[in-house]
């Protein structure tokens, strides 16, 4: 099969790779779309580069079942399905508690296994046990569902920051999460506010239904939103970007009682400095998020099958696996909000 194999920093080539079989319990997909995430881009410009090289990365992916395995009975070859990447146990403290984002024996596609930046995919049996393998019907295109991935990541933070009707959402950084962040925040009836540095991106949130948008180079953003909060601030404050710097100025800006989430990753070796009497008097839930549980998964496609959460303005560009270069130096450089590679 083709692939975009990962051999190490700035090093991706565009070549033939051993097709995947299936094994008792598992399934192959033929991958119809993969999405571009920014981890993918970090990983490839060598942010975390897995230990065993070469590989494939991609997690976001949809297709048709090629092959089942042994004892796979819900599937047949041709059923189209949107997929979980994260394989778990099912059975460890984590697991048991619903949080299977944070399994102590996860790994996954892209992480421990080949990705969906290829033809093919193998889908180990501990994703196909969680349920992990959704069927999505004829008439959901592949470029729609395949956002079902990112979105439930989204879904994930919101509900750590238990956000609801009328609540104020500050979203730092109006990005592909970010405008994911915005579209399920209206969705659940809240007053969002989005900051970004690009006028593009800003106008973008804007049309998105954003109720404010501010750039912090042409007015001071931490009096702008205390002004639009009655002095209050958010209840809750999302870091959509892994900058501790933007994220430390920016714990001001939640209220009292409030969530600050820290949902992009930052990088390894740095910190944060938060006044403890500041998280104890005004009881401040300082947390982050990472990926999403089966649940998350599960309610995201859902919302995107019936038409309750828009996405197909999120993907702004497409590209092949014989463009996937281009692919990679658009989003380092920030030329696009959402990639996909179609097969």
């Amino acid at each position: 099969m083709k692939a975009a194999v990962v051999y190490g920093k700035d090093d991706i080539r565009i070549e033939e790779y051993p097709t995947p079989t299936a094994s008792a319990g598992e399934v192959i997909v033929k991958t119809k779309v993969s999405g571009i995430c920014a981890t993918d881009i970090k990983t490839l410009l060598g942010q975390g580069l897995p230990k065993d090289l070469p590989t494939i990365l991609g997690h976001e992916v949809v297709g048709e079942i090629f092959e089942i395995g042994e004892g796979v009975t819900a599937y047949q070859p041709g059923d189209r399905v949107a997929v979980y990447p994260i394989a778990v146990c099912g059975q460890c403290y984590y697991c048991r508690q619903g949080r299977h984002n944070l399994c102590e024996h996860e790994f996954g596609l892209a992480h421990g296994i080949e990705g969906g930046f290829a033809e093919y995919v193998r889908l180990p049996k501990e994703i196909v046990n969680i349920g992990g393998v959704i069927k999505i019907p004829d008439d959901v295109p592949f470029d729609k569902a395949v956002l079902s991935e990112p979105l439930s990541c989204a879904m994930a933070s919101l509900s750590t920051c238990k956000v609801g009707p009328d609540q104020v959402v500050v979203i730092l950084g109006a990005g592909p999460m970010g405008l994911m962040h915005l579209k399920l925040a209206k969705w659940m009836g809240a007053v969002v506010i989005v900051v970004d540095l690009l006028e593009n991106r800003l106008a973008i949130a804007k049309d998105m239904g954003a109720d404010h948008c501010i750039n912090p180079t042409q007015t001071n953003h931490i009096e702008e939103i205390m002004k639009l909060t009655d002095k209050k601030g958010a209840q809750a404050v999302i870091a959509s970007l892994g900058i501790p710097s933007v994220i430390e100025e920016n714990l001001q800006l939640t209220r009292k009682g409030g969530t600050f989430n820290i949902f992009g990753g930052p990088p390894a070796g740095h910190t944060i400095s938060v006044d403890p009497r500041w998280l104890h008097y005004c009881e401040i839930n300082l947390t982050g998020t990472f990926a999403a549980s089966p649940s998350d998964f599960k309610k995201s496609l859902e919302l995107i099958i019936n038409n309750e959460i828009t996405v197909d303005d999120l993907v702004t560009d497409r590209f092949t696996l014989d463009t996937f270069l281009e692919a990679v130096e658009c989003a380092k450089n920030q030329q696009m909000i959402r990639g996909i590679v179609e097969f």
